[in-house]
């Protein structure tokens, strides 16, 4: 069988998109594969300025739109999902895609951890308060971005001990599979299908937070060296295009590059960790998640 790339993703004509982070890296390239097939892409981005941008490079029209959101404000997270519910009363995707890394320990405006507020809390927000705007839409699909980082990670609530960025980081894109998994279960008998991704080693702006690497794979001569530890961003995005896309995509399915480490390649169906299929901690986490975000 060929390798899956972006022209296997359908016509989406009529279908409506919203996409967090779309104003760069993976969520950009998800957006202009989207638009480009004939979606309506409206992209949920913290930055209205860089998302206006991101608009202009994508071509401008009528199909595209931004919506400011914070996820790391729940507050926010309301105001966004009120005015997307206002603007489209129908969506056929909602990628979850917005992710970030702090190396010092933050707070979110609620006073959460900031990569668990944000890249897990923040998407389980959102997914409830527009989840009754897909459940009857035939198709349609909540589609989370996780990483490979979510191998050596477990679920430490409540919160304890010195912080370490790696754990936190891991421990808020293990948390976006288990939501994943729970949330098909919650789904079946819907037309709504929840799908997990991840882009293997890719090239984007969470890499800032590595210099040395920033400068390593920037060399020219380095790009070719490293090309079995990293890749592009459109080659990163593709995993999520199929997982929000192909007709073959079965719900609670994990979609990244294929191999012992997942770090790069056309996108297939891969497992995640053995802890992430555990069904009791799936539901502590929902439980939790509902607790702290009121969703």
């Amino acid at each position: 069988m060929s390798a899956w790339t972006a022209a296997d993703v359908p016509n989406q004509t009529g279908r409506v998109a919203v996409i967090t982070g779309a104003n760069t890296g993976l969520g950009f390239e998800t957006a202009r594969v989207l638009a480009a097939r004939g979606a309506t892409v409206v992209l949920a981005c913290r930055n209205m300025t860089k998302a206006r941008e991101a608009i202009d490079r994508l071509g401008g029209g009528p199909r595209l739109s931004a919506v400011p959101l914070d996820l790391a404000s729940l507050s926010s997270v309301r105001e966004a999902a009120a005015e997307i519910r206002t603007a489209w009363p129908r969506i056929d995707l909602l990628i979850n895609n917005a992710g970030l890394m702090s190396r010092t320990p933050q707070r979110t405006a609620d006073g959460f951890e900031l990569q668990f507020g944000t890249n897990h809390l923040g998407h389980f927000a959102l997914t409830g308060l527009l989840l009754d705007r897909l459940r009857d839409v035939p198709g349609s699909r909540v589609v989370t971005v996780s990483s490979i980082a979510h191998r050596r990670a477990r679920i430490d609530l409540p919160e304890g001990g010195r912080y370490r960025w790696g754990r936190a980081y891991g421990q808020s894109k293990l948390a976006n599979l288990m939501f994943t998994y729970e949330l098909q279960r919650r789904l079946a008998g819907t037309g709504t299908i929840a799908v997990a991704a991840h882009p293997g080693n890719a090239r984007t702006e969470l890499i800032r937070h590595f210099p040395l690497q920033q400068r390593i794979i920037g060399h020219p001569a380095m790009r070719w060296a490293t090309s079995w530890l990293f890749q592009s961003a459109p080659m990163g995005a593709l995993a999520t295009l199929r997982a929000a896309t192909d007709p073959a995509v079965e719900g609670g399915s994990y979609y990244g590059p294929p191999g012992r480490l997942q770090f790069t390649g056309p996108p297939s169906l891969v497992r995640s960790s053995e802890l992430s299929y555990d069904v009791a901690a799936q539901q502590r986490l929902w439980a939790e998640s509902s607790r702290l975000t009121g969703v």
